[in-house]
């Protein structure tokens, strides 16, 4: 396993480059990226919509009742390399209904793409996960896929998909989404990174699960020091797979003055799960900007933030007073620069969000913004009455 880096300044004079870090994550288990994130939503036509009208994916995959499908139905959207699927049941009860009806809208799958979902579930679960699915095996006229899977934390599940078999559209049972309505991407280009938050004390047990079960290497820690406001803390280790393709920073709640957000991310998501998807553009200015005229909200940034911005992070090539425009955060690492910024909620608990990011050289997470993003995060929450 990989040395516990403390905070950036650690990062910075350690003579470990983080492309070393990752090597030290063991390899029985390679991951090609990320295959899919699935949401189990409670409207699946109206979830799509919106992320195609706010967010510029486009159709690409339907199974449904046209296709088979009788308990459920999943529309598959894509942009870049990244592909959402959201699911929604078409009869009461059952699983989908019960986990809805626990967490609203929310991640249920993240879904891993492998050269060998047999061999990913045997190591896995020789390792002490807790399975999901046996490797099972779906056919169609284009071919076959092997998936199998296990669960993480809370009731979030990993499935390994291998697709190397496989020529259709995106798994057997689903046909092409055939659709006039595509408005033009924004820009986004493949998942960064996703962060799960679980309960109390239980950060270093799932840190141990990805590094001993899935063969994950820490590469970075946050202590409640250093990622504190006047009122709230939290804790945060990042892991990652081998090539660095597959990142989880996981956080859980630190002792504060009022509740934090990852307190109130569990009160009302009733229990560990993936509190925001990292997704990463070539020019955060246009993409935000193409969203913002598409109705997404984004996290307030007061202008004073922007105050002091060159002394605390150098020259960089963007313009200043654009990124104030849009409230662009930016932070350096030894390795270069990155922007990022963050939507409120997308669902109507205040549970999951998305991270735009645009990095530059930069292989960090942004601790010198924790801190601006955290105050943001608290003046939603007094807004709610959950601070």
């Amino acid at each position: 396993m990989a040395a516990e880096i403390k905070n950036l300044k650690d990062l910075q004079n350690t003579e470990y480059s983080l492309k070393k870090l990752f090597k030290e994550a063991e390899d029985f288990l390679p991951l090609l990226g990320t295959d899919y994130v699935e949401l189990y939503v409670g409207n699946a036509k109206q979830s799509a919509h919106f992320y195609k009208t706010a967010f510029g994916f486009q159709s690409e995959a339907y199974a449904g009742l046209e296709t088979g499908l009788k308990d459920r139905v999943s529309y598959v959207l894509k942009q870049g390399k990244i592909r959402l699927v959201l699911t929604t049941p078409l009869q009461k009860d059952g699983e989908l209904n019960e986990h809805i009806n626990v967490h609203g809208d929310g991640v249920k799958v993240v879904a891993l793409w492998v050269e060998d979902a047999r061999k990913a579930f045997e190591e896995t679960t020789k390792r002490g996960a807790k399975p999901y699915l046996e490797p099972t095996v779906e056919k169609d006229e284009h071919g076959e896929i092997v998936k199998s899977g296990i669960y993480t934390y809370g009731e979030t599940v990993h499935m390994f998909i291998e697709r190397k078999n496989y020529n259709g559209i995106f798994l057997p049972g689903f046909q092409k989404w055939e659709s006039h309505y595509n408005p033009e991407p924004v820009g986004l280009k493949f998942i960064d990174h996703m962060v799960g938050n679980v309960g109390w004390d239980e950060m270093n047990t799932w840190c141990k699960f990805y590094g001993e079960v899935m063969g994950f290497a820490q590469i970075i820690s946050f202590a409640d020091d250093d990622i504190a406001t006047d009122y709230t803390a939290l804790m945060s280790k990042v892991m990652s797979n081998g090539n660095g393709r597959v990142k989880f920073p996981i956080n859980e709640p630190a002792k504060g003055k009022k509740k934090s957000q990852i307190e109130e991310y569990l009160d009302f998501y009733n229990g560990p799960g993936v509190q925001h998807i990292a997704v990463a553009t070539d020019d955060i200015v246009a993409t935000v900007s193409a969203m913002r005229e598409r109705g997404v909200e984004f996290l307030y940034v007061p202008d004073e933030y922007y105050d002091d911005l060159t002394e605390r992070v150098g020259e960089i090539d963007e313009d200043v007073e654009v990124l104030k425009k849009h409230g662009i955060l930016i932070d350096r690492d030894e390795e270069g620069y990155l922007l990022q910024l963050f939507t409120k909620t997308v669902v109507d608990r205040p549970t999951m969000f998305i991270e735009v990011i645009q990095r530059k050289g930069a292989q960090s997470f942004g601790v010198g913004n924790f801190k601006a993003l955290f105050e943001a995060i608290e003046r939603e929450q007094a807004l709610r009455g959950t601070l």
